[in-house]
């Protein structure tokens, strides 16, 4: 053992000790104290990094980031209105330019397809610069940009930034790069209330984004550095940056190789639109988006709760020029008349209009009201207005539907006879006695079913009802189209006379069915409907017949007479053939027009509504007229309308096979005399009426395989010639039986229910 003290100045394995350091040396590291220390350091660095990967998790999206609005489009594409609260409209890469693809990449990050998720470098000098206060910077590459849109909230902290880090580099790993910067491309700011490229696109060039050039691309890009004050029509003092910046875009493109020098060097500054004051769902807009939401709800399309999530491309059936069309009509025909600071009545004016093509079962255009925002109930889908007159139509379809007779055995024609007496109780009927009383009380005595439509006679048609049956009227009714849960379509005699409430879209689907014989499109508002490009399925359009040809032909045949003789005559003004039936509803509180020619079917209707209490109003005195009929503005409105929405439709005649006569029908009905032109196999036949014409006579096409029977053969208000057509002639009126009436501005009346200021007694 060795027990010798240790000798000063060596350790103790007797090599030289080193010397202890004083005064400031002492307050300098060792290398083992750096090495130590950086080695600590990485594992911190690392241990941190795993920490925050693992216990950062990549999170649901924002709810803004989700918020989209739903747009509606015309049928041609156009834009016809938005909706939700976020203006955005998320879009496939592949529906954004590849100029504004490349556009965006030189502006905010040149190398996004071959970098990382991060960039360390940037990422640390932004987040020094936050932390001392010497301005905002991003240096964030487009991944980065993209959390923080779409996961994470826009607030400039280090813990936002450090779970920004995090989510960017597990992201990098579980989405592709077109994947991120889509979404970068619809989660960012663009200005102008705009989120996302394509609500950009509109909002200052108004196109797609699929139609951005190389120019319009750039600005657009130079947006994202400073929204607000890039846009030069809201800051036209900063224009000069604004400039700079969209150069700086358009060189970096060059850069890149995405640009070539010349087209470069020829572009111009693609100064946007003016900037326009969101109208919304202003003017017909939003009755359009009501109507569609409707639709879709009713036919378990999309769900109110789907719907409010946004996100959707609703293309409509709607024309754009005949939408117009019918907002000019309108305005012409009833609200450039209105008064209601002279006229207390003109202030409950209301209107509503829908037009639908026959053959498809399009609703083509349609008309809500003055301005959504004004007047929000929808005029062209509410149901609380009797329909009127109107209605009788359907009453006598079903008459030839059903092959129904009189009470004494005569089979139902145009020229079948009725008792016309104002206040005639009416036969057959089981249920509570009903007389219903014709507009001003007039007694037309014996009367055809033809002048009867004519004059819209009330006593023949709610006779006519009871001899068809009501339960089968009220069917015909709902086979031509209307709901079969229309208030007040109750099986009674009343129900000839228009007292259901059917809107003014039922009204002009079951008129489509008239004029396209008899053949239900059914009606549809939407042509096409997408969410996030997937297209949804919508209900299958079925062309079906519903009733006869013969039967809608032989009504049609009736209601051309109405307009060429009788209270429909101002819808001639639509200068093509055309078919339609007036009506008022009780109290004078609506007045309908409903009529079609063989390519469009429309109905207009007139209302009164106090605007305070919406109570239904009367409308006597409206427009500085007695009364308010469906002959008047309803008619004026439809034939302007028609006119313009077929201006370039070449005028086609109808082409009608008319109900075939039997000798049951001859009873009591005046002789025809016999044809000297051969008989036709395949002539459509009807009951004789008078052989004078009082108005051209108009050539209908025969239809193939209907044979006559009874005796000789007779047709619908004309000869049957020998090459299987039919010459129809309206009967010459007035006619026996009955004094034409006059209504108080010397037009015939339509016939609807009526109160006493103007009409005599309240009607019934």
């Amino acid at each position: 053992m060795n027990d010798q003290p240790q000798q000063p100045g060596v350790d103790k394995k007797g090599r030289p000790a080193r010397p202890k350091r004083t005064g400031w040396r002492r307050l300098i590291p060792t290398w083992r104290m750096v090495l130590g220390a950086f080695v600590i350091g990485v594992m911190l660095l690392a241990g941190g990094f795993l920490l925050g990967y693992t216990l950062v998790e990549i999170p649901s999206a924002n709810a803004l980031a989700v918020k989209q609005s739903n747009v509606y489009l015309y049928a041609d594409g156009s834009q016809l209105a938005r909706d939700g609260e976020v203006n955005r409209e998320s879009v496939r890469l592949a529906r954004v330019s590849k100029d504004a693809q490349h556009a965006v990449l030189a502006a905010e990050d040149r190398d996004f397809y071959t970098e990382s998720a991060v960039d360390p470098k940037a990422m640390v000098r932004a987040a020094w610069n936050t932390a001392t206060g010497k301005g905002r910077q991003s240096g964030s590459t487009i991944t980065q940009q993209y959390v923080k849109n779409y996961y994470l909230a826009q607030d400039q902290t280090l813990t936002r930034k450090a779970k920004e880090f995090f989510i960017a580099i597990k992201l990098d790993r579980t989405e592709t790069k077109d994947q991120i910067l889509e979404g970068y491309l619809n989660t960012s700011y663009f200005g102008r209330n705009a989120y996302g490229i394509q609500a950009a696109a509109h909002a200052y060039y108004g196109m797609d984004a699929t139609d951005l050039d190389p120019a319009r691309g750039a600005y657009l890009a130079a947006l994202l550095n400073a929204p607000s004050e890039y846009d030069v029509v809201a800051h036209p003092e900063n224009r000069a940056p604004a400039e700079a910046r969209w150069n700086y875009v358009l060189d970096g493109m060059v850069k890149e190789g995405w640009l070539g020098a010349a087209e470069r060097a020829g572009l111009t500054f693609p100064v946007p639109k003016q900037t326009t004051v969101s109208t919304g769902l202003s003017g017909q807009r939003g009755y359009v988006v009501e109507a569609v939401k409707q639709y879709l709800a009713e036919h378990g399309v999309v769900t109110p709760e789907e719907l409010e999530r946004g996100g959707y491309r609703i293309t409509t059936t709607l024309e754009k020029p005949r939408q117009d069309a019918f907002v000019k009509a309108v305005n012409d025909q009833l609200m450039s008349r209105l008064d209601p600071k002279a006229r207390k009545v003109d202030g409950y004016v209301r209107a509503g209009g829908a037009a639908v093509d026959p053959k498809t079962g399009r609703v083509v255009a349609l008309y809500g009201g003055i301005d959504y925002v004004k007047q929000y109930t929808n005029g062209a889908t509410r149901r609380d207005f009797q329909v009127g007159s109107t209605f009788k139509p359907f009453v006598f379809a079903s008459a030839v539907q059903n092959a129904a007779s009189t009470q004494d055995g005569r089979i139902i024609t145009p020229d079948t006879r009725y008792d016309g007496t104002s206040e005639r109780p009416v036969e057959g009927w089981s249920g509570e006695a009903y007389a219903p009383e014709n507009e001003d009380h007039v007694d037309y005595g014996e009367i055809t079913v033809r002048e009867a439509t004519d004059r819209s006679v009330n006593s023949v048609y709610a006779q006519m009802a009871v001899d068809v049956g009501p339960a089968k009227v009220k069917q015909t009714a709902i086979d031509l189209g209307l709901p079969a849960d229309t208030p007040e379509l109750h099986e009674g005699p009343s129900v000839a006379l228009g007292t259901a409430t059917a809107s003014v879209l039922d009204m002009a689907e079951a008129y489509a069915t008239l004029a396209n014989h008899g053949e239900h499109g059914t009606y549809t508002l939407l042509e096409k409907i997408t969410k996030d490009g997937t297209e949804v399925e919508l209900p299958a359009r079925q062309v079906r017949r519903t009733i006869s040809r013969e039967a809608a032909d032989t009504t049609t045949s009736m209601l051309r007479s109405t307009v060429e003789n009788g209270t429909a005559s101002a819808a001639q003004a639509a200068g093509r053939p055309a078919a339609g039936k007036t009506g008022t509803a009780e109290e004078d509180t609506a007045a309908w027009f409903a009529g079609y020619t063989p390519d469009l079917a429309t109905v207009v209707s007139v209302m009164g509504q106090d605007p305070v209490i919406a109570a239904h109003m009367p409308l006597y005195k409206a427009m500085g007229l007695p009364r308010m009929n469906g002959g008047g503005a309803p008619a004026d409105i439809w034939a302007q309308f028609t006119r313009d929405a077929l201006k370039d439709t070449p005028a086609t005649d109808f082409s009608l096979r008319l109900q075939t006569a039997s000798e049951e029908w001859d009873v009591d009905l005046p002789a025809e005399e016999p044809s000297s032109a051969p008989p036709a196999s395949e002539a459509p036949t009807g009951p004789a009426t008078p052989s004078t014409p009082s108005t051209p006579t108009h050539e209908t096409t025969a239809p193939t395989g209907s044979t006559t029977t009874g005796s000789a053969p007779a047709t619908d208000g004309g000869a049957t010639a020998g090459d299987g057509t039919v010459t129809e002639t309206p009967p010459a009126t007035p006619t026996e039986g009955g004094t034409a009436t006059t209504g108080p501005g010397g037009g015939l009346t339509d016939g609807g229910l009526t109160t006493g200021t103007a009409g005599g007694p309240p009607g019934r």
